[in-house]
């Protein structure tokens, strides 16, 4: 045994270039975002000050490769992007996140050409990538899509169909679309394709009313005759569907540090709260019975935190255990954002449960993240799939 045998581990120490992100981030949030959150969500309005703000410092979409016109940002780096916005804003924070999201499978499969054209614009924030995958009748069970898309004589596709819950639709320029290629073929059933939204024959539905993340719009996405170039095929024809899961199994990285962001978020603002609010005589936060209540909300964040910054690790290298990882933050970070959401709004008492304090939009933000890009009941079965997987090696 040397003396070195058991030094410190540097994989446990958030490398300096990462703190200095985080820093640079949280002022612009604090000072560029946060102060028009509320509004958004009051209005359902799209967030046009933090896709603003976001441009002019090169963070609507960092993980685009530099050879492209991003940042190039490794996974973790994504990470705590999206992580620092949803802190005061999980509608901003849909930005970058759906901008990966819709571009991912691009960077993953797409051709030279495809990347070279639709990669940079978004890159400098000039346009907005979203992802169509869940449509009316398939959600969990997103391989019984009808979409379809039909091969023409001259090799270009026509597309038809209704693709639903898609995150800022009608604000995004592109569209990754899964559809059926080929419906007699079991495993190469699928193919993914870019549309734009200026594509004749592509329309939007009325934005969805809901509970949270009201400042990114919801919509239905309508294609009807759509005919696209054989070149805007992304990867294999029929390889669409595990495309698809691919890019999943790399995003839902992404929803974990949403949740994070919003639960670190409800945090700062109770622990403020309790260190003013005095009964009694004294401030709250003498109470042992709250002390608690901040003592786990504290854990339970930073062990989402370090869960997602493991599976963001996983995903820069594809890691074979990625799938369990991805999906094991996800779930663990929503439920997480959702308890201590919670007991953020407990902790403020009456004036929690009012529009003045941001804790009662960050309870309905959290509630999404245990739902999109995979309920939280998927993402057990995946994790159970990936554990017997493992056991039967």
């Amino acid at each position: 045994m040397t003396d070195t045998a058991f030094a410190p581990n540097p994989a446990f120490v958030l490398p300096e270039e990462y703190v200095e992100l985080r820093a640079a981030l949280r002022d612009i949030c604090e000072t560029k975002i946060a102060p028009h959150a509320a509004k958004a969500d009051e209005n359902s309005e799209f967030p046009a000050e933090a896709r603003e703000a976001l441009t002019a410092t090169d963070f609507m979409a960092p993980h685009i490769p530099e050879a492209y016109g991003g940042q190039g940002a490794d996974a973790l780096a994504a990470c705590i992007v999206v992580e620092e916005v949803a802190r005061v804003d999980a509608s901003a924070s849909l930005i970058p996140g759906v901008n990966k999201l819709g571009s991912l499978a691009l960077i993953l499969a797409g051709s030279e050409e495809l990347k070279q054209k639709y990669l940079p614009p978004v890159a400098s924030g000039e346009a907005m990538f979203s992802y169509c995958l869940s449509e009316p009748d398939a959600g969990s069970d997103a391989a019984s899509m009808k979409t379809t898309a039909v091969k023409q004589e001259d090799g270009s596709w026509v597309l038809n169909g209704v693709k639903r819950w898609i995150t800022n639709a009608g604000v995004s320029d592109y569209y990754t679309v899964l559809a059926v290629t080929d419906p007699t073929s079991r495993h190469q059933r699928h193919s993914a394709f870019v549309v734009e939204k200026s594509d004749e024959g592509v329309s939007f539905g009325a934005p969805e009313k809901k509970m949270g993340i009201k400042g990114s719009p919801t919509r239905e996405v309508y294609l009807d005759n759509v005919h696209i170039p054989a070149d805007r095929i992304i990867g294999p024809e029929g390889g669409g569907f595990v495309l698809a899961m691919r890019v999943l199994d790399h995003t839902r990285v992404g929803i974990a540090a949403q949740a994070v962001g919003i639960a670190q978020g409800a945090l700062d603002l109770a622990l403020g709260y309790v260190q003013e609010r005095q009964q009694f005589g004294r401030p709250i936060a003498e109470f042992q019975g709250l002390q608690f209540m901040l003592a786990d909300m504290g854990m339970k964040v930073e062990a989402a935190r370090q869960l997602t910054y493991a599976a963001a690790g996983k995903a820069e290298i594809e890691a074979p255990d990625l799938p369990f990882f991805g999906a094991a933050a996800k779930a663990f970070a929503s439920d997480v954002a959702m308890e201590v959401t919670t007991d953020a709004v407990q902790l403020l008492g009456g004036y929690g449960y009012t529009r003045d304090y941001p804790v009662e939009r960050m309870m309905r933000d959290a509630k999404i993240t245990q739902i999109y890009e995979g309920t939280n009941q998927i993402q057990r079965v995946v994790m159970a799939r990936e554990l017997l997987k493992k056991s039967r090696r």
